[in-house]
């Protein structure tokens, strides 16, 4: 039954687990749902928040607005030959989608595994991870235009797809809602293994011709090892991107920092953000509540009580060290509210 709340805790819905309120909140199950959030007067002029499982956002103050939480569910699937074409609804955990493919042979979202989040934001972002992102497997989505009350479907062109870059979060961000995603999986998998992570694991468990279900359990495995539990430490997983620089500026780097961390990518060289920061002093940096992860620099933690602000003001610091040693700026791949 849908309801609209007021002065609701946000804190057991981000997993930085910062306690700040929302104004008014609303649990979407269904695009119903949507139709009657969208015609009460109770929340016009407000200001909106589309939350999936709040994995990728930082609150630094409450939010004067409406949170509108989407839970809708359902994973279905159809074949035609080899290609299977996979939809979930927005408010289906990622990794569980994850799960439901590999277990399936629906091979594409393997490299994907243990991303936190739900599938509604996947495309938002283009999420990504171990050389596969998002775009590689997208097929369309349906998305609710909140000016017209109406569902609209996206094709793979109409996202405009970037690194962790879509149109949702340039010309369109704040119109559309989207409520469901359809992938195009295989049951012919095309492994990528190349990432050097992988390729050791996979040498270490003693597997020379892997399947889907070997590739995610090893990523789940590399990751759990570098990534901490937001059920255990608050955190939103990798706090930055990592930047993308010129060939020209890459080779004057290289030159100072032979052992720098990077991969060709077709405009440029892209550095670990990673490396950059631990380069700088700061992996398993507590200052205050917060501080960097102590398997992993690119993830920034609330040890217990951290403020939003303090966080922000944390990530700062790494911002600042990592330019003044390095001469590139970090950017964060956290939204900060």
């Amino acid at each position: 039954m849908f309801s609209l709340k007021q002065n609701v805790s946000l804190k057991p819905y981000n997993t930085f687990g910062i306690d700040v309120k929302a104004n008014f909140f609303a649990d979407i199950y269904t695009v119903d749902d949507l139709m009657k959030l969208f015609t009460n007067s109770a929340i016009e002029g407000k200001k909106l928040l589309i939350l999936g499982g709040g994995s990728n956002m930082l609150f630094t103050e409450d939010f004067d607005g409406v949170v509108v939480k989407l839970s809708i569910p359902g994973i279905s699937y159809t074949t035609q030959g080899d290609e299977i074409i996979v939809t979930a609804g927005a408010g289906v955990v990622w990794n569980d989608l994850v799960t439901f493919c590999v277990n399936n042979g629906f091979a594409g979202l393997e490299n994907l595994t243990l991303i936190p989040g739900t599938v509604g934001a996947s495309p938002i972002q283009n999420i990504g991870a171990y050389g596969v992102e998002l775009k590689d497997v997208f097929l369309s989505c349906e998305a609710f235009e909140i000016a017209t009350l109406k569902t609209k479907m996206f094709s793979f062109e109409d996202c405009k797809f970037g690194y962790r870059d879509s149109v949702f979060k340039n010309d369109l961000k704040g119109k559309y809602i989207i409520t469901q995603v359809s992938f195009r999986l295989t049951k012919i998998a095309n492994l990528q293994t190349h990432y050097g992570a992988i390729t050791a694991e996979l040498t270490n468990r003693n597997i020379i011709t892997p399947n889907i279900a070997d590739v995610s359990a090893v990523v789940a495995a590399i990751r759990v090892s570098k990534l901490p539990d937001p059920s255990t430490i608050g955190n939103a997983g990798s706090f930055f991107k990592n930047p993308v620089i010129t060939e020209a500026q890459f080779q004057e780097l290289i030159q100072k920092f032979p052992d720098i961390v990077n991969y060709p990518v077709q405009n440029g060289v892209k550095l670990a953000a990673g490396w950059l920061i631990e380069q700088c002093g700061f992996k398993g940096k507590v200052v205050g509540n917060t501080g960097t992860w102590k398997n992993q620099a690119l993830v920034l933690v609330n040890h217990g009580n951290a403020s939003g602000q303090e966080v922000y003001s944390f990530s700062e610091q790494i911002i600042n060290s990592v330019h003044t040693k390095f001469g590139v700026t970090l950017e964060r791949e956290v939204n900060i509210l």
